[in-house]
């Protein structure tokens, strides 16, 4: 990336002016903070907006821009298929959305404590944190290396990761997750200029778009999936997204925590539809210099994850660099600020509540306050001292919770799962991935279609198989867990089955294997007519979105 710049004075007044701010932000709302639902869950009161902001800013990281803006500048416009991967998983997150509401709880562990038992709500919390901790460490020294590399060394990776932890440790602690979702409101601006902020002088430098179709070949402008991303590749992707993301500790205080259901629904989907728009703004950063390459405008690329930092150094004015290095830190601070206060809820309410019975909810809140402090501290030592590729370290979390999501999925909309094979599926998942990949002699972490496929089935057979064969949960427990999911937080929505699906709230995630049942003698578009509604606005953003940017490229 950047190499040989330095931070002019301008920089480094918008760079200390947004630390502040955001640090500033945090604190001012976070001193209403009073008590661990608040805390926690910001007492379920986040509206449309502030969910959208905490989805997108979660969703976002500093290495995305990079990584997707040197894959367009090594096959052209197709690269953002390497982005887009999840597009068409958005949809579904209408449907999943409610899901994290109704089950009231405050975390995923105790879901999982619902559903199956307490000793698979330890295994879960157990799977969290090592997610929590990993994932803290990778976003650090993501964030380190771009900007160290952005400034030419000036800052230093390990300076970059302390002074990133102190100002998001300083308002999370404070104010929890209300202090998260506001400064997350606020940094989404900063991202998506980050995200926008290099076309104007870029398409300027090289004639505009049609200097710009002029200097590349036509394949180049082609949005065609690229070698190794055709539409199989997508489509396992978006299983595995689909799968994965239902067991991610973080997603319930992500999505549950909006005003009503509809904040959740909008939040989740149109989030991280913000998200794959910012996609093509890195796209055309990539294709600008491909064009300012072919113009002789830039000299050439050894490395092609070098055309971000090169697009920066040769188009910023003084101050605009800070707002650069601004927009990378946002884009972690927003979801390391999170993953400080669930994990601190993670660990008050799966462990020490537990085990520290009959206190004042004020000593609960402090007790999560420093448990989430002492795991970022953990996270920030695995980023300094154990992190040598970020990708790796990001591809090992996110099979993990694939694999975790069998269960969880499963326990959603099968009802006879149980404990037994929920253990069963993560064990045969796990062991078949790693298996498979040894026996190819790649990576434990890598991520082949076909030994996910593989590994997913075999963990998918182990589930039924092996939940068939033992006793089922006990009744109550499990008519207490469905009661909740098939049951409305919106007041009027109604509580029998009937009430819901002529409110049009019936869920089509729990009902997936017998809808019928669940429509509750109401017509089926009518009974699950929220869902359906926003899955089919969801289909049509996303078929406009690629409708969209392959009309701009024309």
């Amino acid at each position: 990336m950047i190499r040989g710049v330095s931070l002019a004075p301008a920089d480094w007044l918008v760079l200390i002016g947004y630390l502040l701010a955001m640090a500033a932000i945090g604190i001012i709302v976070g001193l209403k903070v009073k008590d661990t639902e608040h805390y926690f869950l910001g007492r379920r009161r986040f509206s449309k907006w502030l969910m959208i902001g905490q989805s997108f800013g979660q969703g976002t990281h500093a290495e995305m821009p990079v990584s997707l803006v040197g894959a367009v500048y090594s096959v052209g416009a197709s690269g953002i298929w390497y982005q887009w991967k999840n597009l068409f998983a958005t949809p579904f997150y209408w449907v999943m959305a409610p899901v994290f509401r109704r089950i009231r709880r405050t975390t995923l562990a105790e879901m999982s404590e619902d559903r199956y038992g307490p000793w698979m709500g330890h295994i879960y919390t157990v799977f969290a944190l090592s997610f929590f901790t990993i994932n803290t460490a990778s976003m650090l020294k993501g964030a380190g290396k771009v900007i160290n590399q952005a400034t030419g060394g000036q800052l230093g990776v390990d300076a970059v990761i302390l002074g990133m932890t102190a100002v998001f440790i300083a308002y999370s602690f404070i104010g929890g997750l209300v202090a998260s979702a506001w400064t997350d409101f606020f940094q989404g601006f900063l991202i998506i200029a980050l995200s926008f902020m290099l076309i104007p002088p870029g398409l300027s430098l090289v004639g505009g778009m049609d200097g710009l179709r002029e200097a590349l070949a036509p394949h180049q402008m082609s949005l065609a999936t690229p070698q190794g991303i055709g539409p199989w590749v997508i489509a396992v992707l978006t299983l595995n997204g689909l799968i994965g993301i239902m067991a991610q500790p973080h997603m319930l205080a992500a999505v549950g925590t909006g005003e009503d259901e509809r904040a959740c629904r909008v939040g989740f989907m149109g989030g991280n539809f913000v998200k794959r728009f910012c996609t093509v703004g890195w796209g055309l950063v990539g294709l600008v210099v491909v064009a300012a390459v072919a113009q002789g405008s830039f000299g050439p690329l050894e490395d092609p994850e070098d055309a971000f930092g090169l697009a920066c150094r040769q188009l910023l004015f003084p101050g605009a660099l800070g707002l650069l290095v601004a927009s990378i830190l946002a884009a972690n601070m927003s979801t390391n600020s999170a993953f400080m206060v669930d994990s601190g809820a993670l660990f008050t309410e799966s462990f020490y509540r537990k085990l520290v019975a009959d206190r004042g909810d004020r000593h609960y809140l402090w007790v999560g306050r420093f448990s989430g402090f002492l795991i970022t501290m953990v996270g920030v030592l695995y980023a300094l001292f154990l992190i040598e590729r970020v990708l790796y370290s990001f591809l090992l979390t996110e099979t993990m919770a694939t694999y975790m999501g069998i269960s969880f999925l499963g326990g959603i909309v099968w009802r006879r799962a149980n404990r037994y094979g929920a253990l069963a599926s993560l064990l045969t998942a796990l062991g078949a991935n790693f298996l498979l990949y040894y026996l190819r002699d790649e990576r434990l972490d890598h991520w082949n279609p076909w030994v996910f496929l593989g590994s997913l089935a075999a963990g998918v057979v182990a589930l039924v198989l092996v939940s068939l064969l033992t006793a089922p949960e006990p009744e109550e427990a499990r008519r207490s867990f469905y009661d909740k999911l098939q049951t409305p937080t919106d007041p009027g929505a109604g509580s029998s089955p009937r009430e819901v699906a002529e409110a049009g709230q019936q869920s089509l995630l729990v009902n997936l294997l017998h809808p019928v049942r669940g429509a509750a003698g109401v017509g089926f578009l009518r009974a699950y007519g929220e869902d359906l509604k926003g899955f089919a606005i969801g289909c049509a953003v996303a078929a406009g979105l690629v409708l969209g940017t392959w009309l701009l490229l024309q």
